[in-house]
């Protein structure tokens, strides 16, 4: 409940809106109370007494009170509703703003699955909680306080008589929202676990299909789908099990009232009038007590939520600014250094990633980093923009530790291109100028040509305003990496890193593409992320990783005469130089090669 409460600050922005749609809802409710008393009336002193005017002047003042008691209800609903959705607006963005400024590591640990149910359902959730909190939540509590302070005004006695009644209802709705709770909180669990193969089965829908894996598929959705399924019929079991058992106590309650009262009306101790306007007002304490209970499944859930949605808006980036962090230059020469660094995932030092890894690139060179997958490659590059936090050692870029710089700074000099090429929904130019939205035509232009799309976008149908579907499946891997090049070089970065960002073109077209890069980004430092041979012949230095340790170090034809590592690798995808062609590299480039 703690959680559910401390996200009310987020109604403080429509405190106005609240506050009055509170008022407005306290005015209901007493216009309301005020019926069974004018009921009263009408039989006692209107038809007992054969006095039509009394019947007729009470009947139009309950007439105006229900007409203006409408217009307040109404008022009530629109001003709760403005309150609920504004609240769900802004949680959603701070919720947002929170998950963009998590690291790798954070959004490696939450899941993609889980954070995008939290946006959405469990807001959804909270939201609604908020809202009927607001009207149900406040007019039900005020109508039973007010409704049982009119009954013992009424009759003392048949009151105590009621008392029971309306405290077995009170404990079942206690009952119900202690196991509602934990139960609603599986609930979004399992919504987490639905969610997370659905979103996994839709992006590779391809590779489900050319694995001929849809019954596998199939069965692994039927399995979480009837998860949730069945914890959603254990929660529907308890609440159609309560709302009978709150039934037959609001029937005992009026059978105590008939028959006790009855008797009372008889020996005329009680007029008839005030055991009808006894009757309405138990009605109006016990039919709340039950709309209490159908409100506990929401708070329930709300809570729930609560707790889930707190969990991320608590969560700390794994990546944190130190107090008094600098900036680095505008204009930074792109010094590399890796000082004996170490990495491992999620604080388990025995699974080390990189180990003891030391190194240094000067500004301007071209470092390809070769191994084998799972070696580490990746993971070393990521380190550089502080994607994830070096777990030993230090990287220092001019010389700075870049755990001393603000990130913001940090990541404005480096452009990376990522191992799996993300596009946005847009056109092809929105997509290259991602990072410099204002660049121009001509810059967007030359950034295409030197990352070899230029051709190919201007066979599109409408050429750089050509649409790019959802994840960019109305073009090529080769075509979306050569896009994803594009945007690194249109930033002129101090820094570029390629992670394998030319798996998917032809070697061909991977030469002519780092020619550009070395003919437009001279003084760039440019890192390669490669598993294939050729990425790598014509680079300044080649670094081999095995098992997370620098294995070899140099140019190829150093390396071809130092490392056995690297020699195999080469006759394994080169041979003796016989299948060059094969590949599409010349002997030209390899005589290129330093």
């Amino acid at each position: 409940m703690k959680k559910l409460l401390k996200l009310i600050s987020y109604l403080k922005p429509y405190w106005k809106e609240s506050a009055l749609s509170i008022v407005l809802l306290i005015a209901t409710v007493f216009m309301d109370l005020a019926i069974p008393r004018l009921v009263q009336k009408i039989i006692d002193e209107g038809i007992a007494k054969s006095d039509m005017r009394a019947v007729i002047s009470t009947s139009l003042l309950m007439l105006g009170i229900s007409f203006l008691g409408t217009l307040f209800s109404i008022g009530n609903n629109t001003l709760s509703v403005k309150a609920g959705e504004g609240f769900a607006r802004d949680l959603r963005d701070d919720l947002f703003l929170k998950i963009q400024r998590f690291s790798y590591g954070n959004v490696d640990r939450m899941k993609t699955g889980n954070l995008i149910v939290r946006l959405t359902s469990d807001i959804q959730v909270l939201q609604q909680a908020y809202r009927m909190s607001l009207r149900i939540g406040i007019r039900a509590p005020l109508m039973m306080i007010g409704s049982i302070i009119l009954m013992f005004s009424t009759d003392a006695s048949l009151s105590l008589r009621i008392l029971p009644v309306l405290l077995l209802t009170g404990l079942a709705i206690s009952i119900l929202i202690a196991k509602m709770g934990p139960i609603f909180m599986i609930i979004q669990k399992k919504l987490d676990n639905l969610n997370t193969v659905l979103q996994e089965n839709i992006a590779g829908i391809r590779v489900v299909k050319a694995f001929v894996r849809q019954s596998h598929e199939e069965e692994r959705f039927e399995t979480v789908n009837q998860d949730f399924t069945g914890i959603n019929i254990k929660i529907l079991h308890i609440v159609s099990a309560i709302f009978p058992g709150l039934m037959l106590l609001v029937s005992l309650g009026t059978l105590i009232v008939i028959w006790y009262g009855g008797n009372q009306v008889i020996s005329g101790t009680l007029t008839v009038g005030q055991i009808v306007a006894f009757t309405n007002y138990l009605s109006t304490t016990l039919v709340p007590l039950m709309i209490m209970g159908m409100l506990a499944s929401v708070i329930a859930s709300g809570i729930a939520s609560a707790e889930r949605v707190d969990e991320v808006l608590t969560e700390a980036s794994e990546i944190q600014e130190k107090p008094g962090s600098i900036k680095l230059p505008e204009k930074i020469l792109g010094r590399v250094e890796f000082d004996n660094v170490g990495f491992y995932y999620n604080g388990n030092c025995e699974e080390k990633v990189l180990d003891g890894i030391n190194l240094k690139v000067e500004p301007g060179e071209t470092v390809a980093i070769l191994g084998a997958t799972g070696s580490g490659k990746s993971t070393l590059v990521n380190l550089i923009p502080r994607f994830y936090e070096v777990s030993e050692g230090r990287i220092l870029i001019d010389g700075i530790d870049i755990r001393e710089v603000e990130q913001d700074s940090l990541l404005a000099n480096i452009a990376i291109t990522p191992q799996e090429t993300v596009l946005f929904s847009g056109t092809v130019r929105e997509n290259i100028a991602y990072g410099r939205p204002d660049a121009s035509e001509e810059e967007v232009v030359t950034a295409a040509k030197a990352a070899q799309a230029h051709d190919f976008i201007m066979g599109l149908p409408e050429n750089y305003k050509t649409s790019i579907a959802a994840r960019g499946v109305n073009l090529s891997g080769g075509q979306k990496q050569r896009i994803a090049i594009a945007r690194a070089i249109l930033l002129k970065p101090a820094i570029l890193i390629l992670d394998d960002s030319t798996s998917s073109v032809d070697v061909e077209t991977e030469i002519e593409i780092q020619d550009a890069l070395k003919s437009l980004m001279k003084e760039t430092t440019i890192f390669m992320v490669a598993q294939r041979i050729s990425t790598v012949l014509t680079a300044d230095k080649i670094v081999v990783i095995e098992k997370g340790k620098i294995a070899a170090e140099g140019n190829h034809q150093e390396l071809m005469r130092t490392s056995e590592i690297y020699k195999e690798i080469y006759d394994s995808q080169l041979g003796d130089g016989d299948n060059f062609k094969s590949v599409g590299i010349s002997r030209q480039v390899l005589s290129g090669a330093k």
